[in-house]
Protein backbone atom coordinates (compact mmCIF):
# COMPACT_ATOMS: atom_id res chain seq x y z
CA UNK A 1 0.00 0.00 0.00
CA UNK A 2 1.38 3.37 -1.05
CA UNK A 3 0.42 6.46 0.92
CA UNK A 4 -0.11 9.91 -0.58
CA UNK A 5 1.65 12.08 1.99
CA UNK A 6 0.32 15.32 0.48
CA UNK A 7 -3.28 14.10 0.73
CA UNK A 8 -2.68 12.88 4.27
CA UNK A 9 -1.38 16.30 5.29
CA UNK A 10 -4.39 17.98 3.69
CA UNK A 11 -6.85 15.64 5.45
CA UNK A 12 -5.02 15.77 8.80
CA UNK A 13 -4.18 12.06 8.89
CA UNK A 14 -0.95 10.82 10.47
CA UNK A 15 1.04 7.69 9.67
CA UNK A 16 0.57 6.51 13.26
CA UNK A 17 -3.22 6.69 12.80
CA UNK A 18 -2.98 4.59 9.64
CA UNK A 19 -0.78 2.06 11.42
CA UNK A 20 -3.21 1.84 14.36
CA UNK A 21 -6.19 1.34 12.04
CA UNK A 22 -4.50 -1.44 10.08
CA UNK A 23 -3.42 -3.16 13.27
CA UNK A 24 -6.95 -2.91 14.66
CA UNK A 25 -8.29 -4.51 11.49
CA UNK A 26 -5.71 -7.17 10.68
CA UNK A 27 -3.62 -7.51 13.82
CA UNK A 28 -4.44 -9.10 17.12
CA UNK A 29 -5.05 -6.15 19.41
CA UNK A 30 -6.36 -7.08 22.84
CA UNK A 31 -9.12 -4.67 23.85
CA UNK A 32 -10.61 -6.33 26.94
CA UNK A 33 -10.54 -9.35 29.23
CA UNK A 34 -13.51 -11.42 30.43
CA UNK A 35 -12.98 -13.01 33.82
CA UNK A 36 -14.84 -16.10 34.92
CA UNK A 37 -14.50 -18.28 37.98
CA UNK A 38 -12.09 -20.69 36.28
CA UNK A 39 -10.50 -18.82 33.37
CA UNK A 40 -9.75 -15.52 31.67
CA UNK A 41 -10.82 -14.84 28.09
CA UNK A 42 -8.99 -12.24 26.03
CA UNK A 43 -11.10 -10.11 23.69
CA UNK A 44 -9.25 -9.59 20.39
CA UNK A 45 -10.23 -6.87 17.91
CA UNK A 46 -10.03 -7.73 14.22
CA UNK A 47 -11.93 -7.33 10.96
CA UNK A 48 -14.35 -10.02 9.86
CA UNK A 49 -12.21 -12.90 8.54
CA UNK A 50 -14.23 -12.86 5.31
CA UNK A 51 -12.61 -9.54 4.42
CA UNK A 52 -9.09 -10.34 5.63
CA UNK A 53 -7.94 -11.45 2.15
CA UNK A 54 -10.13 -9.07 0.15
CA UNK A 55 -8.26 -6.15 -1.42
CA UNK A 56 -11.47 -4.15 -1.56
CA UNK A 57 -11.74 -4.35 2.25
CA UNK A 58 -9.10 -1.65 2.55
CA UNK A 59 -11.52 0.78 0.92
CA UNK A 60 -14.03 0.15 3.68
CA UNK A 61 -11.64 1.13 6.46
CA UNK A 62 -11.77 4.61 7.96
CA UNK A 63 -8.96 6.44 9.70
CA UNK A 64 -9.56 9.02 12.39
CA UNK A 65 -7.98 12.35 11.49
CA UNK A 66 -6.48 14.80 13.93
CA UNK A 67 -9.76 16.75 13.81
CA UNK A 68 -11.73 13.65 14.81
CA UNK A 69 -13.28 13.02 11.38
CA UNK A 70 -13.47 9.56 9.81
CA UNK A 71 -11.45 9.59 6.58
CA UNK A 72 -11.68 6.66 4.12
CA UNK A 73 -8.35 4.88 3.75
CA UNK A 74 -8.82 4.76 -0.02
CA UNK A 75 -8.90 8.58 -0.22
CA UNK A 76 -5.15 8.89 0.39
CA UNK A 77 -3.74 5.45 -0.43
CA UNK A 78 -3.61 2.93 -3.24
CA UNK A 79 -2.62 -0.69 -3.57
CA UNK A 80 0.33 -1.69 -5.72
CA UNK A 81 1.80 -5.10 -6.44
CA UNK A 82 5.47 -5.63 -5.76
CA UNK A 83 8.01 -7.81 -4.00
CA UNK A 84 8.82 -7.41 -0.32
CA UNK A 85 10.91 -9.32 2.20
CA UNK A 86 9.18 -11.96 4.29
CA UNK A 87 10.79 -10.55 7.43
CA UNK A 88 12.39 -7.22 8.31
CA UNK A 89 15.34 -7.53 10.64
CA UNK A 90 15.83 -4.85 13.29
CA UNK A 91 18.75 -3.65 15.36
CA UNK A 92 17.14 -2.05 18.36
CA UNK A 93 14.12 -0.27 16.89
CA UNK A 94 15.60 0.45 13.47
CA UNK A 95 15.41 -1.75 10.33
CA UNK A 96 18.81 -3.33 9.74
CA UNK A 97 20.58 -5.36 7.08
CA UNK A 98 23.53 -7.62 7.84
CA UNK A 99 26.37 -7.95 5.32
CA UNK A 100 28.77 -10.81 6.01
CA UNK A 101 32.29 -11.13 4.63
CA UNK A 102 35.20 -13.55 4.66
CA UNK A 103 38.89 -12.66 4.79
CA UNK A 104 41.03 -12.94 1.68
CA UNK A 105 44.10 -15.21 1.92
CA UNK A 106 46.92 -13.44 3.70
CA UNK A 107 44.69 -10.67 5.07
CA UNK A 108 43.80 -10.01 8.69
CA UNK A 109 40.57 -8.86 10.29
CA UNK A 110 42.17 -5.47 10.98
CA UNK A 111 42.85 -4.99 7.24
CA UNK A 112 39.22 -5.83 6.44
CA UNK A 113 37.86 -3.41 9.04
CA UNK A 114 40.10 -0.60 7.76
CA UNK A 115 39.07 -1.27 4.15
CA UNK A 116 35.36 -1.22 5.01
CA UNK A 117 35.66 2.02 6.96
CA UNK A 118 37.63 3.64 4.11
CA UNK A 119 34.94 2.60 1.64
CA UNK A 120 32.23 4.09 3.88
CA UNK A 121 34.02 7.43 3.85
CA UNK A 122 34.25 7.34 0.06
CA UNK A 123 30.52 6.61 -0.38
CA UNK A 124 29.45 9.69 1.66
CA UNK A 125 26.53 7.85 3.24
CA UNK A 126 23.46 9.93 4.20
CA UNK A 127 23.03 10.95 7.83
CA UNK A 128 19.94 8.73 8.16
CA UNK A 129 21.99 5.60 7.43
CA UNK A 130 24.03 4.26 10.33
CA UNK A 131 26.58 1.45 10.06
CA UNK A 132 28.32 -0.68 12.65
CA UNK A 133 30.21 -3.92 13.12
CA UNK A 134 29.04 -7.01 14.97
CA UNK A 135 30.35 -10.44 15.78
CA UNK A 136 34.09 -11.00 15.50
CA UNK A 137 34.68 -7.58 13.91
CA UNK A 138 32.99 -5.80 16.84
CA UNK A 139 34.95 -7.89 19.33
CA UNK A 140 38.14 -6.92 17.47
CA UNK A 141 37.29 -3.21 17.67
CA UNK A 142 36.43 -3.50 21.37
CA UNK A 143 39.74 -5.21 22.02
CA UNK A 144 41.61 -2.42 20.20
CA UNK A 145 39.78 0.20 22.23
CA UNK A 146 40.62 -1.52 25.52
CA UNK A 147 44.30 -2.17 24.81
CA UNK A 148 45.67 1.23 25.97
CA UNK A 149 43.65 1.01 29.19
CA UNK A 150 44.85 -2.53 29.90
CA UNK A 151 48.50 -1.64 29.39
CA UNK A 152 48.12 1.58 31.37
CA UNK A 153 46.43 -0.25 34.24
CA UNK A 154 49.22 -2.84 34.32
CA UNK A 155 51.91 -0.14 34.41
CA UNK A 156 50.09 1.77 37.14
CA UNK A 157 49.73 -1.37 39.26
CA UNK A 158 53.45 -2.14 38.90
CA UNK A 159 54.39 1.44 39.79
CA UNK A 160 52.25 1.38 42.93
CA UNK A 161 53.59 -1.98 44.10
CA UNK A 162 57.21 -1.00 43.49
CA UNK A 163 56.65 2.38 45.11
CA UNK A 164 55.32 0.71 48.26
CA UNK A 165 58.19 -1.80 48.20
CA UNK A 166 61.00 0.76 47.88
CA UNK A 167 59.17 3.67 49.56
CA UNK A 168 60.29 5.82 46.67
CA UNK A 169 58.92 7.21 43.41
CA UNK A 170 62.32 7.22 41.66
CA UNK A 171 63.36 3.57 41.89
CA UNK A 172 60.09 2.28 40.33
CA UNK A 173 60.77 4.53 37.33
CA UNK A 174 64.29 3.09 37.08
CA UNK A 175 62.91 -0.45 37.10
CA UNK A 176 60.14 0.35 34.62
CA UNK A 177 62.67 1.87 32.23
CA UNK A 178 63.32 -1.71 31.10
CA UNK A 179 59.82 -2.02 29.63
CA UNK A 180 60.08 0.14 26.47
CA UNK A 181 62.84 -2.02 25.02
CA UNK A 182 60.76 -5.15 25.66
CA UNK A 183 57.71 -3.65 23.95
CA UNK A 184 59.74 -2.50 20.96
CA UNK A 185 61.38 -5.91 20.69
CA UNK A 186 58.04 -7.67 20.75
CA UNK A 187 56.56 -5.41 18.07
CA UNK A 188 59.63 -5.79 15.87
CA UNK A 189 59.42 -9.56 16.19
CA UNK A 190 55.77 -9.47 15.13
CA UNK A 191 56.66 -7.28 12.15
CA UNK A 192 59.51 -9.53 11.06
CA UNK A 193 57.43 -12.71 11.38
CA UNK A 194 54.43 -11.14 9.61
CA UNK A 195 51.93 -11.36 12.47
CA UNK A 196 49.35 -8.75 13.44
CA UNK A 197 49.08 -7.19 16.87
CA UNK A 198 46.16 -9.32 18.01
CA UNK A 199 44.61 -9.86 21.42
CA UNK A 200 46.96 -12.84 21.96
CA UNK A 201 49.92 -10.58 21.17
CA UNK A 202 48.61 -8.11 23.76
CA UNK A 203 48.66 -10.90 26.34
CA UNK A 204 52.30 -11.47 25.39
CA UNK A 205 53.06 -7.79 26.04
CA UNK A 206 51.44 -8.01 29.47
CA UNK A 207 53.54 -11.09 30.22
CA UNK A 208 56.66 -9.22 29.12
CA UNK A 209 55.87 -6.43 31.55
CA UNK A 210 55.99 -8.93 34.39
CA UNK A 211 59.06 -10.82 33.18
CA UNK A 212 61.35 -8.03 32.00
CA UNK A 213 61.06 -5.78 35.03
CA UNK A 214 62.80 -8.45 37.14
CA UNK A 215 66.08 -7.41 35.46
CA UNK A 216 65.75 -3.94 36.89
CA UNK A 217 64.61 -5.23 40.27
CA UNK A 218 67.66 -7.47 40.56
CA UNK A 219 70.09 -4.67 39.78
CA UNK A 220 68.39 -1.85 41.69
CA UNK A 221 67.75 -3.96 44.79
CA UNK A 222 71.40 -4.97 45.12
CA UNK A 223 72.66 -1.49 44.21
CA UNK A 224 70.58 0.08 46.99
CA UNK A 225 71.95 -2.41 49.51
CA UNK A 226 75.55 -1.81 48.40
CA UNK A 227 75.10 1.97 48.34
CA UNK A 228 73.87 1.87 51.93
CA UNK A 229 77.34 0.66 52.97
CA UNK A 230 78.85 3.98 51.91
CA UNK A 231 79.96 3.32 48.33
CA UNK A 232 79.31 5.86 45.60
CA UNK A 233 76.26 5.24 43.35
CA UNK A 234 78.49 4.57 40.33
CA UNK A 235 80.47 1.92 42.15
CA UNK A 236 77.32 0.46 43.73
CA UNK A 237 75.43 -0.04 40.44
CA UNK A 238 78.58 -1.34 38.73
CA UNK A 239 79.08 -3.98 41.43
CA UNK A 240 75.36 -4.83 41.39
CA UNK A 241 75.47 -5.47 37.63
CA UNK A 242 78.48 -7.78 38.05
CA UNK A 243 76.87 -9.69 40.90
CA UNK A 244 73.45 -10.12 39.27
CA UNK A 245 74.56 -10.81 35.69
CA UNK A 246 74.34 -14.59 36.05
CA UNK A 247 70.86 -14.66 37.69
CA UNK A 248 69.56 -12.19 35.09
CA UNK A 249 70.85 -14.32 32.22
CA UNK A 250 69.51 -17.52 33.77
CA UNK A 251 65.99 -16.19 34.35
CA UNK A 252 65.85 -14.57 30.92
CA UNK A 253 67.03 -17.74 29.17
CA UNK A 254 64.51 -19.82 31.14
CA UNK A 255 61.64 -17.59 29.99
CA UNK A 256 63.04 -17.35 26.47
CA UNK A 257 63.45 -21.11 26.02
CA UNK A 258 59.99 -21.65 27.49
CA UNK A 259 58.50 -19.35 24.86
CA UNK A 260 60.23 -20.98 21.89
CA UNK A 261 57.70 -23.86 21.60
CA UNK A 262 54.92 -21.26 21.50
CA UNK A 263 56.63 -19.26 18.78
CA UNK A 264 57.70 -22.10 16.50
CA UNK A 265 55.60 -25.09 17.56
CA UNK A 266 53.01 -26.74 15.34
CA UNK A 267 49.88 -28.74 15.92
CA UNK A 268 46.27 -27.84 16.56
CA UNK A 269 45.81 -24.22 17.59
CA UNK A 270 49.45 -23.29 16.91
CA UNK A 271 48.43 -20.30 14.79
CA UNK A 272 46.71 -18.86 17.87
CA UNK A 273 49.71 -19.36 20.17
CA UNK A 274 52.46 -18.17 17.85
CA UNK A 275 51.92 -14.38 18.27
CA UNK A 276 52.23 -14.88 22.03
CA UNK A 277 55.53 -16.73 21.70
CA UNK A 278 56.91 -14.34 19.08
CA UNK A 279 56.22 -11.31 21.27
CA UNK A 280 57.89 -12.91 24.26
CA UNK A 281 60.97 -14.08 22.33
CA UNK A 282 61.49 -10.74 20.59
CA UNK A 283 60.88 -8.70 23.72
CA UNK A 284 63.19 -10.80 25.87
CA UNK A 285 66.02 -10.75 23.35
CA UNK A 286 66.06 -6.98 22.82
CA UNK A 287 65.45 -6.12 26.45
CA UNK A 288 68.27 -8.41 27.57
CA UNK A 289 70.68 -6.70 25.20
CA UNK A 290 69.71 -3.16 26.19
CA UNK A 291 68.65 -3.17 29.85
CA UNK A 292 72.08 -4.26 31.09
CA UNK A 293 73.34 -0.90 29.82
CA UNK A 294 70.34 1.40 30.11
CA UNK A 295 69.22 0.51 33.66
CA UNK A 296 72.52 1.63 35.31
CA UNK A 297 72.33 4.90 33.36
CA UNK A 298 68.76 5.58 34.50
CA UNK A 299 69.70 4.59 38.06
CA UNK A 300 72.48 7.18 38.13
Amino acid sequence: MRLDRAAMARLGVTVQAVDDTLYDAFGRRQVASIYTQVDVYRVILEVDPRFALDRAALGRLYVTSQAGAAVPLASFSRLADGSAPLTVNHDGQMPATTISFNLAPGRSLGDAVDAIQARERELLLPATLATGFSGAAQAFKDALADQPFLIGAALLAIFIVLGVLYESAIHPITIMSTLPSAGIGGLLALLIMGYDFSLIALIGVLLLIGIVKKNGIMMVDVAIAIESTGLAPVEAIHRACALRLRPILMTTLAALLGALPLAFGGGAGSELRRPLGVVMVGGLLLSQLLTLYTTPVVYL
